[in-house]
């Protein structure tokens, strides 16, 4: 009786410690390492190119998922990669600003993942100017010159 009460007891722990293993990931979950998380354009022109490529790193022993990117503004449109991202294995967030908008602008993107930070937020800024006005050119006027009439 006391062998099978002990069997019981140690089958019963036996089950309990296996539960907390499978419950806990055997490496590091995923963290996602961006080089920069602000990008400011300066001046641009209205038309310029808008884009500009956020790289970043999978610094973690899993997959990374990027799952979502919202921007804070329809004039903001971000690409994310599609396949996972293998733990040292680099990707990169396309973002790109509409130019056609006059104006200083400061928009943020949230990127969402199942990395160990599950949410990051991207900064672009900067100010868009209007084409500046061309002027003809002037031919300078000839020394010794006189002008005449064409009567």
């Amino acid at each position: 009786m006391k062998q099978i009460s002990l069997f019981s007891f140690a089958l019963v722990m036996l089950l309990v410690f296996s539960s907390f293993k499978a419950n806990y990931p055997a490496g590091k979950p995923a963290h996602i390492t961006f080089e920069t998380t602000k990008h400011d354009y300066g001046t641009l022109i209205v038309g310029a190119n808008g884009r500009y490529a956020f790289k970043f790193t999978n610094t973690g022993e899993e997959p990374l998922v990027i799952q979502g990117v919202q921007s804070s503004c329809g004039c903001t449109v971000a690409k994310k990669p599609d396949a996972p991202i293998m733990p040292g294995q680099s990707d990169e967030i396309v973002v790109k600003y509409d130019t056609r908008r006059l104006g200083v602008f400061h928009k943020t993107i949230t990127i969402t993942s199942n990395a160990d930070n599950p949410s990051v937020v991207l900064t672009i800024k900067g100010e868009v100017k209007p084409k500046p006005q061309e002027v003809a050119p002037v031919k300078p006027e000839s020394e010794g010159f006189t002008p005449t009439s064409d009567r």
